[in-house]
């Protein structure tokens, strides 16, 4: 691990000393796949660049997005499999260029008793996922789709900082566990409106988007 500039302000000297010595520096490209279902997960990922987005699977095969992860995130999931040696029940997918430390498995609960930092950082770490899950079970239980459609693509362009979104209909209808047709029409909806244009496999958020 080269770059400890993202990691000064959250954990202590000694602790990012055993980080640069144990963890890896790992890197994916856009779309490649970092955990997936059924896998055994031997380390946990702490993301130094890029956004790594989160799936979960239902009984019958359909995926539904549960968070994004960016930089100084990780994914208590990832950190409850790893304690547990037990298979994931999530996917996460790089949404783009992903640079990440790997931490092992074997140093995660040691590091919780040696430094208050590393302890700070897991309960925050799992309260904001909990926070993130609740959000999106609110947002399923009682939002309407095309809020949750307008909140998705603010959420893309916050994590992306680009008013143009990379993203297909198929996949947005994926993520939100819907239809593509649904979404095509709503998407529609919003140009028509002009609060957005549409290109192939990219949306461009106009300043009317609010």
């Amino acid at each position: 691990m080269n770059n400890t500039a993202t990691f000064n302000s959250t954990f202590e000297p000694a602790l990012i000393q055993e980080m640069q010595k144990f963890g890896e520096l790992k890197h994916f490209k856009e779309g490649d796949i970092i955990m997936d279902y059924g896998k055994y997960i031997r380390m946990m990922p702490i993301i130094v660049n890029g956004t790594i987005k989160v799936l979960r699977m239902d009984e019958t095969g359909k995926e539904i997005l549960l968070y994004y992860l960016s930089s100084n995130e990780s994914c208590s999931m990832a950190y409850s499999c790893c304690v547990e040696a037990k298979k994931s029940e999530i996917k996460a997918i790089a949404e783009d260029d992903v640079e990440l430390i790997a931490i092992p498995h074997t140093k995660l609960d040691e590091w919780l008793c040696k430094y208050p930092s590393w302890k700070n950082y897991i309960m925050r770490s799992f309260n904001e996922r909990f926070l993130e899950l609740l959000k999106s079970i609110e947002s399923i239980a009682f939002h309407k789709l095309d809020e949750r459609l307008i909140s998705y693509l603010k959420e893309k362009q916050r994590f992306s900082g680009s008013s143009v979104i990379k993203v297909s209909h198929y996949l947005i209808a994926d993520e939100l566990a819907t239809s593509r047709v649904v979404i095509s029409r709503l998407l529609k909806q919003l140009e028509n409106e002009g609060k957005i244009l549409l290109y192939r496999n990219e949306i461009k958020l106009l300043e009317s988007f609010k």
